[in-house]
């Protein structure tokens, strides 16, 4: 079995991290996830290096093992084509806030007459029935508002963002949490249900298990926040040639940390012997080994750390983390060659079980790779995908009656192309479409990863919706406005 979600299909409308990340982990579990973009693709398809338009390195990290279809939301037979695809669909995930869902025609009810057995599961900043329900919540918002950014302050007392997206991360991790329990209840039920993901509450909720402290007993006047965890002694501690991370807690780990570092008699001090008075003068008994670890090497303090059984590892850096023996030795960096990207590096999901194994490895798609294939299934004909997949009335009037024939198709998309300085990207068409091969020229892609189109071969009629709309379709639409997103 490849993936305890083998069998499941997923309709993923997320863009940017938390949705993504959510059901690229539905994906690596083996579910079939099928992503709409709109004709323009979503944006992380432009943040970081990239070797070729559309495919940078952010959206390769959170977007493999799915599909790409291109759907225009803003017209109503591709909502209504969405709402087709969604009946056939165990689970529908998106991250829009609930006005925007409204418009595009597919919140939960409309969804849910199509499919009574879906899964709607959704994430936004705040509960729907909130006044902040539309809102718009990024990251770096709930990193404030859920009090992330005041615990992280530097040493000035500022609150400091997280140098990472960590509300969107963990909010996806949930989400796709979720969605595994809505679908095992619907093995007991036989009935979906729609399930809703607070970025703040989500947030509040994991950062107050630490921090809630008095407040459990509903006295949060009496201080908020577990000292051990808001002390500045708790660091990294510098040895004489860098600095090593440990953390004891029982009182066992203590006595053998204490008898570690060559002051056993300290286990049995009345400010240190139980967790509870250590807890109490947890500053200074912080600052006193901050001193000590100062008068040894790394590598000497792991040996004797590890040797009494004390928790203890280095700090890496981001290169290090690359390099680690430890994650060479479980293979957690593995390459891949990609279509159009070349080799790529990807981390797979590190879970494993025994039986039903993940084996499942798609490389991320080209924007509209699969928009053919799916549409198709379904029953569309290749007029009626490229005008639900955005096309201008002029292309699908190409695409109808082929006018002109196929020289007049490839003088229109070579026009599109001179008015767009950029090009034509490779992921857009070389490695899009197999039957372009015939009609780009011999030479490789520049440096830019574009190339060029001729106009003496056939194209296969079959392929001339496609022709149209990525050379087209896709830029015309680059700047409409985006009434459907988030």
């Amino acid at each position: 079995m490849a993936g305890p979600l083998q069998g499941v299909r997923v309709i993923d409308l997320t863009v940017a991290v938390l949705g993504p990340v959510a059901t690229q982990i539905l994906g690596d579990l083996g579910a079939e996830v099928i992503k709409i973009e709109e004709p323009a693709g979503e944006m992380m398809r432009q943040i970081g290096p990239m070797r070729h338009p559309d495919m940078a390195a952010y959206f390769l990290n959170i977007n493999r093992n799915k599909k790409s279809v291109v759907l225009d939301l803003k017209k109503p037979a591709a909502q209504a084509a969405l709402l087709r695809l969604a009946a056939t669909a165990d689970v529908l995930v998106h991250n829009m806030r609930p006005g925007a869902a409204e418009r595009c025609g597919i919140a939960y009810p409309e969804v849910a007459r199509a499919n009574p057995r879906i899964v709607y599961a959704w994430a936004s900043g705040y509960r729907p029935n909130s006044a902040s329900r539309d809102r718009a919540a990024f990251d770096d918002v709930i990193q404030g508002e859920s009090g992330f950014a005041a615990l992280n302050e530097d040493g000035d007392g500022n609150p400091r963002y997280a140098p990472m997206v960590i509300c969107d991360k963990i909010s996806g991790y949930v989400l796709a949490s979720m969605v595994g329990m809505a679908l095992y209840a619907r093995e007991k039920t036989g009935r979906g249900q729609e399930v809703h993901v607070p970025m703040f509450d989500t947030m509040a909720a994991f950062n107050l298990v630490d921090h809630l402290w008095h407040g459990v007993f509903g006295e949060p006047e009496k201080g908020l926040g577990y000292p051990r965890m808001l002390t500045p002694h708790r660091k990294p501690y510098a040895t004489t040639d860098g600095h090593l991370c440990l953390l004891a807690t029982t009182d066992r780990q203590w006595r053998n940390l204490f008898g570690a570092l060559g002051f056993r008699e300290l286990a049995d001090d009345p400010r240190f012997d139980t967790i509870e008075h250590r807890t109490q003068n947890i500053g200074e008994l912080y600052t006193w080994l901050a001193g000590v670890m100062k008068t040894r090497s790394t590598a000497e303090w792991k040996a004797r750390l590890d040797a009494a059984d004390v928790p203890n590892g280095g700090v890496n850096d981001l290169m290090g983390v690359v390099r680690d023996p430890y994650l060479k030795e479980v293979g957690f960096f593995q390459e891949i060659d990609h279509p159009t990207e070349g080799r790529l590096t990807t981390m797979p999901f590190p879970v494993a079980f025994s039986d039903t194994r993940l084996d499942q490895n798609l490389p991320p798609a080209r924007l509209g790779e699969h928009t053919e294939e799916i549409l198709g299934e379904l029953g569309y004909s290749a007029a009626e995908i490229a005008a639900i997949a955005g096309c201008s009335d002029a292309a699908i009037k190409f695409v109808e009656d082929a006018l002109g024939g196929v020289d007049q198709i490839v003088r229109t998309v070579a026009a599109a192309i001179k008015a767009e300085p950029r090009g034509i990207g490779v992921g857009r068409v070389e490695g899009d479409i197999a039957a372009l091969a015939r009609v780009v020229t011999a030479q490789p892609p520049d440096d830019h990863g574009h190339i060029a189109l001729a106009s003496t071969e056939e194209i296969p009629a079959g392929q001339l919706a496609v022709v149209a709309r990525h050379g087209v379709c896709r830029m015309s639409l680059a700047k409409r406005h985006r009434h459907c997103s988030g």
